[in-house]
């Protein structure tokens, strides 16, 4: 197949997924995480300091924290990642 046709054919596919004609064939959520307690208890960094790692604003960091917004896309997953494994964090720090 062709590119053309791998897109037109999940294009078609997203289209009868959201007439309810079709169930998704997987759906990928991750819960959302305890920001916080993931910068306090686990990493012991400043705000500052986790909002450069994770190439945000100290601002975004803090509505993270006060749950006036949820992380969401990469991010969501990068918190989940760094929850099970800290010493990614590192890595992202490095970066």
């Amino acid at each position: 197949m062709s590119i053309f046709t791998d897109l037109k054919t999940s294009l078609e596919e997203a289209a009868e997924i959201k007439k309810e004609n079709m169930e998704p064939s997987r759906i990928t959520s991750y819960t959302i995480e305890d920001v916080k307690a993931i910068r306090e208890d686990i990493l012991n960094v400043s705000r500052s300091e986790f909002a450069k790692a994770m190439s945000v604003s100290v601002e975004t960091v803090k509505s993270w924290e006060n749950k006036r917004r949820n992380p969401s896309g990469l991010a969501a997953k990068v918190l989940h990642t760094i929850k099970d494994n800290p010493e990614f964090y590192k890595a992202l720090e490095a970066h």
